[in-house]
């Protein structure tokens, strides 16, 4: 594929719940209209269409990297004590059963463990941001689970494994949170802590190569902990880390949720 065509590898924030269908009320009601207004963008950033999509989500946990192959996969309303019309939400992307069989292909030669799941369907991660990036649910889905252990290391072993799928037009998304502590979202405290640890992740994967040694260790990153008590929202943009090479990463979007500075990034292909 010519190297102007090869996709890239993005993490992205997916909000709280299925924010961007709803009247807000935890907040401004605006809250998340500039997160919303990014996701409908961002296709148009790409090299070209996709031909499938790979999404690591923070909201799917296995003892192995799981991956959906279901032809239809369902929706998973994984969220709670929100409005009821938010539970009938539709997005019937298909999935794509050879490209989940060739993804556990390349992560067992890699080493690590890996198993096709039949069962399991889109978690909120994928299904609310996608129906605003591609909103006509055309395009392949394959969502790859995170190993429980949530290793840094490991996952960023994944994603290396995975990143000649980008050779082959599909896009790696990575989708979680740059920032996430639940208790900490609202509070004014939050503020310097949220821009502490923005702040390193942009100079560990913006200022020349992505230093994955460092991701590696991101616990050691200021502000960390307090950004990130539990990694599952992180752990998808080390992946995705991994999948996008050594090349220097782009800060693609940067803004304020809840009182707290969120980005994402791209990989690869900039």
């Amino acid at each position: 594929m010519p190297t102007d065509k090869i996709q890239p590898s993005l993490f992205i924030p997916h909000g709280g719940g299925p924010c961007f269908f709803m009247e807000w009320t935890m907040g401004p009601r605006n809250t998340w209209d500039s997160m919303a207004a990014w996701l409908r963008g961002l296709a148009a950033t790409l090299p070209a269409r996709p031909k499938a999509v790979l999404v690591i989500s923070g909201h799917w946990e296995e003892d192995a990297f799981a991956v959906t192959s279901a032809l239809r996969p369902p929706l998973i309303y994984d969220y709670y004590g929100f409005p009821e019309h938010t539970y009938q939400l539709k997005y019937p992307a298909p999935g794509e059963p050879a490209l989940a069989g060739r993804i556990v292909s390349l992560l067992s030669d890699a080493g690590l463990p890996a198993r096709m799941d039949a069962a399991r369907g889109f978690d909120h991660g994928v299904f609310i941001p996608f129906m605003l990036i591609f909103p006509d649910a055309k395009i392949p889905i394959v969502q790859l689970s995170l190993h429980h252990s949530l290793d840094p290391e490991l996952h960023l072993r994944a994603g290396r494994a995975l990143t000649t799928l980008r050779n082959e037009g599909v896009l790696i998304v990575g989708s979680g949170m740059s920032y996430h502590n639940m208790q900490g979202f609202g509070d004014p405290r939050s503020k310097q802590v949220s821009e502490q640890f923005d702040a390193w992740l942009n100079e560990t994967l913006c200022n020349g190569a992505v230093n994955q040694a460092a991701l590696a260790i991101w616990e050691s990153a200021p502000a960390a902990r307090a950004a990130h008590p539990r990694e599952e929202h992180l752990i998808p943009l080390i992946a995705a880390a991994g999948a996008g090479g050594s090349t220097p990463a782009k800060r693609i979007y940067n803004d304020q949720a809840l009182g707290v500075t969120v980005s994402a990034f791209r990989f690869g292909g900039i």
